[in-house]
């Protein structure tokens, strides 16, 4: 897993251009204007982004649409499933465990 994914979008107003981009390209007006920022800030966080190449960019006569990049969220989302994995593992042991606990306290009280 590149690193380089997690500080990108460690940044809350990058994780929110992220969260908008799910929707569709957009220009980096209209994402400023969603998310009440100045162009030139929306424009650095985008660089970031495209940077770490979470967003790629499509021109369009003088407009440039930045959309996500499927790749990284795909390689993010592999990643965290043997983590996934592990916690819904855990969770289903402790789910017997409470069953068992349950059933030992319904024999008891008969």
């Amino acid at each position: 897993m590149d690193t380089t994914t997690f500080s990108a979008l460690s940044e809350p107003n990058r994780l929110r251009i992220v969260e908008l981009l799910q929707a569709g390209p957009m220009t980096v007006g209209d994402i400023a204007e969603r998310l009440g920022l100045r162009q030139p800030q929306a424009s650095k966080h985008l660089r970031v982004l495209l940077e770490a190449g979470l967003v790629e960019v499509q021109a369009d006569a003088n407009r440039r649409h930045y959309k996500l990049r499927e790749q990284p969220f795909q390689a993010m989302d592999e990643w965290l499933d043997a983590y996934r994995r592990m916690w819904e593992e855990r969770f289903d042991n402790l789910d017997l465990y409470l069953q068992k606990l349950q059933a030992e306290k319904n024999n008891k009280q008969n």
